[in-house]
């Protein structure tokens, strides 16, 4: 299993290494990183918790004496702060009360760039009896996120980590997704606790082992966005797509005569076909040329799934009761005059006076007639 989630983090890291520069970018991006909160009213977290922008400015000048001064202009006022939070890589703006007496925020910052919070390993399988096990690391809900024996970058930061405190105490960091709390261990690594491994636990790194948003946001629905980004008045200005907006929701282009935006691509095999040319009185009598082929029935842009099903079993039925060139041939019209035809009638074999006539002729010329011996 390890073989395997190493295998995977490897092919990802590969993947993140050769990713345009939009990851280039965000890896380059920096921020204040809050690394102590004196103030409980504000809902700032430390060290997960980015300033990246201000009154709707980006943060672009790693100065703290700026920063300062544009929080004291506020005074007696607001200062709108946009954070960017590690757990689900989430932006959000928050608006905080600036005092007269004195304006300030009481938080600590420093200027980090937002690629720290991707060091970060994932508990995924703790060994039973092992150092991580006896340190009290849960499998699954634990994720490593530092250390206060030093800065730790890298996959193989963990590792090195590791060996230079075997047999002594190294203190980690401890991010706990499921009950959304931080705490501080103490283990011992050791190679002769009696397993493999230094700690004793299966461990995650990379693209797939992000810390997720916190339980107590709502999931996000079908086709929302999941990765939020800020928008700064210093920024260049890029003008939304505008789409019309109907009722029910559409799955297919809008027809030609619309007014179509060229941010989008319509496929092919979703355009609906051109119109027919017309065709005369002579060619619609002579019929299809010899040899062409059937035409292809293209369904309308506008149609549904149930109107596709039902034209599809309405030809069906069509061709199943066709009739056959080889049918017999249907019966002749009646005539012209509307009588109905002559009825034949049955041979009368009850004796009569032309019948009787007719026997005793037949008996006389018998009785007449002689053979010569």
């Amino acid at each position: 299993m390890s073989t395997m989630f190493g295998a995977l983090n490897r092919f990802i890291s590969r993947l993140d290494s050769e990713s345009p520069s939009q990851s280039s970018r965000d890896r380059s991006a920096y921020g204040f990183q809050v690394l102590r909160n004196k103030n409980l009213e504000i809902p700032i977290e430390p060290w997960y918790d980015f300033i990246v922008g201000i009154n709707g400015r980006q943060v672009d000048n790693p100065d703290p004496n700026l920063f300062a001064t544009e929080v004291r202009n506020c005074a007696g006022s607001t200062v709108s702060l946009i954070l960017w939070n590690a757990k689900g890589q989430r932006t959000r703006t928050l608006a905080l009360p600036i005092p007269t007496p004195s304006p300030t925020l009481g938080i600590t910052l420093q200027w980090t760039p937002l690629s720290v919070t991707e060091d970060v390993w994932h508990v995924l399988d703790v060994i039973p009896n092992s150092p991580a096990d006896n340190a009290g690391l849960l499998s699954y809900g634990d994720y490593i996120v530092g250390t206060p024996e030093g800065n730790v970058h890298g996959e193989s930061g963990l590792g090195e980590l590791v060996e230079d405190y075997l047999s002594r105490n190294l203190r980690l960091f401890v991010y706990n997704h499921e009950y959304a709390v931080t705490r501080l261990i103490t283990l011992t690594p050791s190679r002769s606790w009696g397993g493999s491994g230094a700690l004793g636990c299966v461990l995650g790194f990379g693209a797939l082992h992000r810390l997720p948003a916190p339980m107590t946001e709502p999931i996000a629905g079908p086709g929302e966005t999941l990765f939020e980004t800020a928008r700064f008045s210093n920024e260049e200005h890029r003008p939304p797509s505008t789409q019309p907006q109907s009722q029910s929701p559409s799955y297919y282009p809008p027809p030609s005569s619309a007014p179509q935006s060229s941010d989008y691509l319509v496929p092919a095999s979703l355009a609906s076909p051109p119109p027919a040319p017309p065709q005369s009185a002579t060619s619609l009598a002579a019929g299809p040329p010899k040899g062409a082929r059937k035409p292809r029935s293209v369904a309308a842009p506008n149609m549904t799934f149930d109107d596709y099903f039902r034209e599809g079993e309405q030809k069906s039925k069509e061709e199943d009761f066709a009739p056959s060139n080889k049918a017999a041939a249907p019966p002749p019209p009646p005539p012209k005059g509307g009588k109905a035809p002559p009825q034949a009638k049955s041979p009368d074999l009850t004796p009569g006076p032309d019948r009787e006539r007719e026997e005793n002729k037949i008996e006389e010329s018998g009785g007449t007639e002689s053979v010569d011996g």
